[in-house]
């Protein structure tokens, strides 16, 4: 594979990890140029501006990691600037945004744009959606998932807890499953402030239910659980942690709290499939799509945390281009 060469948007905790891994594991990868409003120093030149960045002829493709309400803005630009992109989730903070992608993607007549929902690349999740598929549960009826931080700087709010967090699980649980949501109730044992923790319960369109639980000031760490319970019997994510230790007299095993160390394995695949993709010219992985359907199921989860109702989700009929 000829080598390509990466810029990077967004140096903060996820850009920079991107650039460790990309420049560590990924031998076909060199990241040649970086952009950060705020950041600098990490050893690799920087461009004036993001759009320069995507316009630079020596910058074959883009990986945005910069804050959530700018994705969209930039992924459109590396669409209309024929850059493949891997996006950081959220595709984009609202629908509207999220289908002008979309949209620019279409016009286009092809993908360019990656979603980065890793947990599609765990291999853990990858071993629980293979027995899914092979009938190993029997007929799914029900998900339960989890999903805690010990603290988060990003999802402070009601809205962005939804758009931010739970957005992994808004497309982690369709993509298991093989379907679609069609509703979502979100609701909180919190009535003053910011509402954290959040019960969501989701339906699909084959009727499996899903209850989902984001926490994003557990406390005590990073813990990220799913288990699928079919006719047939159920499957489990185990803990990432090997290691049991018994000290000041007490036996367990470590919760980490970095999100980027429980996922490493899964942002080292994800990151080395996207650059083979890349340079073979054949675009895989989450779509924009993907991106924008999670967006539309978690603007549906907002307007439910408000209403207090069951509401539906429908992101209306999927393009040919991702079909």
């Amino acid at each position: 594979m000829n080598e390509v060469r990466i810029g990077v948007v967004g140096v903060g905790a996820m850009g920079a990890d991107h650039i460790r891994t990309l420049t560590t594991s990924v031998p076909a990868a060199r990241v040649t140029q970086v952009f950060d409003t705020v950041r600098t120093g990490v050893g690799i030149p920087p461009a004036d501006s993001a759009e320069a960045l995507i316009e630079d002829p020596e910058v074959d493709a883009v990986v945005i990691a910069s804050p959530d309400f700018t994705h969209a803005d930039l992924a459109v630009a590396c669409v209309k600037a024929g850059k493949p992109v891997l996006c950081e989730k959220p595709l984009a903070v609202t629908a509207e945004d999220a289908r002008r992608v979309v949209d620019a993607e279409v016009a286009a007549g092809r993908r360019f744009v990656q979603i980065g929902f890793m947990r599609r690349y765990d291999p853990g999740f990858v071993a629980l959606r293979a027995a899914i598929a092979d009938g190993e549960l029997g007929e799914v009826r029900l998900v339960h998932a989890v999903h805690r931080n010990a603290s988060s700087t990003t999802s402070t709010d009601d809205v962005s807890l939804v758009t931010g967090s739970m957005v992994h699980e808004l497309d982690t649980v369709p993509w298991l499953l093989g379907d679609e949501l069609t509703a979502i109730r979100v609701e909180s044992p919190v009535t003053q402030g910011f509402r954290d923790p959040q019960l969501a319960t989701l339906w699909t369109r084959r009727g499996v239910m899903a209850s989902v639980e984001v926490f994003v000031n557990a406390g005590y760490g990073y813990d990220v659980r799913c288990e699928v319970v079919g006719t047939r019997g159920s499957g489990s994510l185990e803990p990432a942690s090997t290691l049991s230790t018994r000290v000041a007299g007490l036996h367990g095993r470590r919760v980490r709290d970095d999100f980027v160390a429980h996922f490493a394995d899964a942002y080292r695949i994800e990151l080395g499939s996207w650059v083979q993709s890349v340079g073979q010219g054949t675009p895989g992985g989450p779509s924009a799509w993907d991106g924008y359907a999670a967006t539309v199921a978690a603007r549906a989860g907002v307007a439910s945390l408000a209403s207090g109702r069951t509401e539906s989700v429908d992101p209306g009929p999927r393009p040919e281009l991702y079909r």
